[in-house]
């Protein structure tokens, strides 16, 4: 349960070095950088942001290039492939690609232009089909379809779009101009037919309004005969089939490269990331200068790396006042995994406990509670022990997450055989159903829930009842260690006295304890005790819940609220009955699936439809459960339990790192 400690550090450095020591402290992921310090006479910062858009589009142009080659030649991947993480690259690997990047960037330009050159392939062969088909019944016909027609008489190729006999169309035409013509019928069908029609030059324009007036329409104009182009447009299209068959062929040559362009993108995206950095630092002509927060316990040694490679001047100093310093938490194998629930909430502020040691278990706990199915627990517990041990490059978030899950398992996994849960009541359905031996059971180790909720319902209250207190008691541990030993009296031991003497007095009476089905009443003289001592912490909240007003009426009245407060404890305790709901749940739906899978009875077809209806039925309850098991313990968390003591507010520490997508370059200082 801690905040690592945090130095500031000043580096300070000549601007030889500057490219090496940003790389350096990159793959650390030791420093968080500040801006660095203002700007003056002497010290100026950098506008790199064209050099940053280049960088930007390279790496852009690498993970284009990586989604086409993923295209034409998928990488193999098993099927929890997506959890390894990013691979482990050398030092000196990283600097044999960096050599190579210009190398690599051609490659990947060249990939892209393969795709782009494959893609005008493709979209020129529908314009090619459209036109073959436009030319389909013009096939007969030779001369070109843009022919006009000889010295003294004009020519019209087209179409009208009825079906037309020879006598049909001369009928039209003379409806609509005397001219003298001549035509032919080129092809016929019910959507068109296909005229060649000859007249003098002087009646051109006069046929050219009659034919309009039919709706005439000129076809594609070429000037080869219909035959020709036909043979013509197959031979480019055999030809852009071929370039397609060819560039792809050429992409799939290239799939070898692959690792290379992961490479380029990650080395692009540190570079871009090195040069944001890079516009921050304050610069001279001759030095550069470096701000920024680091561990303590990594500062020895990142000094000696510096001052021993690069001839750099470190320094490092407490930060100072109310300076809001970064947070990094730190904790133990066990508790590390809720780290992230944390996170998710708030950091703690300056000066705050880290409350992730003491969430941690109540977490593990609250979680199997809910889901509380043995079945369910060991699924989760070897599922994540499986990828832990096969995957040794998890990334940290994963690793924490797949931790987090595994202890919610063994803690599911618990609760499961203390309430005598496996897949609900597999156990007796498969052994009555199949084996005829219906007393064949899973026995509970402690209760069954669904046949004693009255008796999980009071257990749910009294385990909401140790969590919010635990949160008491750590709001009193806070409050003594910051030397304000008051503030915890007032703010934690009464309010000890006032809930806890109210618990305890209607443990006193025997309509409270019959009501919850409990086997005990406490005497009276237990009573008389705990009323007293919640009186006491009832004054004690009234004089002191509003001592920050120096003006007694006002201190009353924010006493009299902040006393009103004891209701939201009552409904804090009452939020724990989730844990029955919740429990219930799981189990019910487990027990529906089972009967609903048993119907058939014992028969093949018995076997198959439970086979069936187990698997799905209990993948579904398993996820959704699961995930309402998550949402409420971290809802218990959140609002129940942090509300107690914890404010949060912090700033994540963020260290300049490498922000890549494959690899990750890393050397030990």
């Amino acid at each position: 349960m801690a905040v690592v400690p945090m130095k500031k550090v000043l580096i300070c450095s000549l601007k030889k070095n500057r490219k090496a020591i940003l790389e350096f402290l990159q793959r650390q992921e030791a420093v968080e950088i500040n801006s660095g310090t203002e700007e003056d006479d002497i010290f100026q910062k950098m506008d790199v942001t064209s050099q940053r858009s280049v960088f930007q589009r390279n790496s852009g142009m690498a993970e284009q290039a990586l989604e086409v080659l993923n295209r034409y030649c998928p990488e193999k991947k098993g099927l929890l492939d997506s959890f390894a993480g990013r691979s482990d690259l050398s030092a000196g690997e990283y600097e044999a690609l960096t050599a190579r990047h210009n190398e690599i960037l051609k490659t990947a330009t060249r990939i892209l232009n393969l795709s782009k050159g494959i893609g005008e392939s493709r979209a020129s062969l529908p314009k090619l089909e459209r036109e073959m088909e436009e030319l389909a019944p013009w096939q007969s016909f030779d001369l070109p379809l843009d022919f006009k027609g000889t010295k003294k008489t004009r020519a019209f190729i087209g179409s009208l779009p009825h079906p037309y006999t020879a006598q049909e169309l001369s009928q039209a035409l003379a409806e609509s101009t005397a001219a003298p013509v001549e035509f032919s019928l080129v092809s016929s069908s019910k959507e068109q037919t296909c005229i060649f029609l000859v007249c003098s030059k002087k009646d051109a324009a006069e046929v050219d309004g009659a034919l309009k007036k039919l709706n005439f329409q000129r076809p594609p104009l070429t000037s080869s005969v219909p035959a020709d182009r036909k043979r013509e447009l197959e031979e480019e299209m055999k030809k852009a089939e071929s370039r397609i068959q060819s560039q792809e062929k050429e992409i799939r040559s290239l799939g070898d490269s692959r690792r290379d362009l992961k490479f380029l993108m990650d080395y692009y995206t540190m570079r871009a990331e090195k040069y944001q950095v890079l516009s921050g630092l304050s610069q001279s002509k001759s030095v550069f200068l470096l701000t920024g927060y680091i561990p303590a316990d990594k500062a020895a040694s990142l000094e000696a790396s510096l001052t021993s490679r690069y001839d750099a001047f470190v320094e490092f100093s407490d930060p100072e006042g109310q300076e809001e310093v970064p947070v990094l938490l730190h904790n133990n194998a066990f508790t590390e995994p809720a780290e992230g629930i944390v996170e998710s909430y708030s950091l703690p502020a300056k000066g705050e406990l880290d409350p992730t040691a003491v969430m941690a278990p109540f977490y593990y706990l609250l979680f199997g509670l809910m889901l509380s199915d043995a079945a369910y627990g060991l699924i989760m517990v070897f599922g994540c022990l499986f990828i832990l041990k096969k995957y040794k490059t998890l990334e940290p978030g994963m690793k924490k997450t797949l931790k987090l899950f595994l202890y919610c398992g063994i803690s599911t996994t618990f609760w499961g055989f203390m309430f005598g849960s496996f897949f609900g009541d597999a156990v007796n359905v498969i052994a009555a159903t199949f084996f005829n031996r219906p007393d064949i059971r899973l026995a509970p180790l402690w209760f069954e829930p669904i046949s004693l909720p009255m008796k999980m319902l009071v257990f749910s209250f009294a385990f909401g009842i140790v969590h919010l207190f635990t949160g008491l008691g750590v709001k009193l541990y806070s409050s003594i260690k910051s030397g304000h030993l008051a503030d915890g009296i007032y703010d934690a031991v009464f309010w000890y006295l006032l809930v806890g003497g109210a618990v305890i007095y209607m443990l006193t009476m025997s309509m409270f304890t019959e009501m919850l089905g409990l086997g005990f009443t406490l005497p009276p003289a237990a009573g008389t005790i705990s009323g007293v001592a919640a009186l006491i912490g009832l004054v004690g909240i009234v004089f002191t819940s509003g001592r920050e007003s120096k003006n007694w009426g006002k201190r009353l009245l924010k006493g009299l609220y902040g006393a009103y407060g004891v209701t939201s404890y009552l409904s804090d305790i009452l939020s724990y009955s989730r844990l029955l709901a919740l429990g219930l749940a799981t189990s019910v739906i487990s027990t529906v699936f089972n009967q609903l899978g048993s119907m058939l009875g014992n028969s093949i077809p018995g076997a198959i439809l439970f086979i069936l209806v187990f698997v799905i039925g209990h993948t579904l309850n398993l996820a959704i459960n699961a995930l309402g098991a998550y949402v409420h313990t971290n809802r218990l968390q959140f609002v129940e339990f942090f509300g107690k003591f914890y404010e949060g507010g912090g700033k994540k520490f963020d260290p300049f790192a490498a922000h890549t997508k494959y690899f990750k370059v890393k050397e030990d200082i």
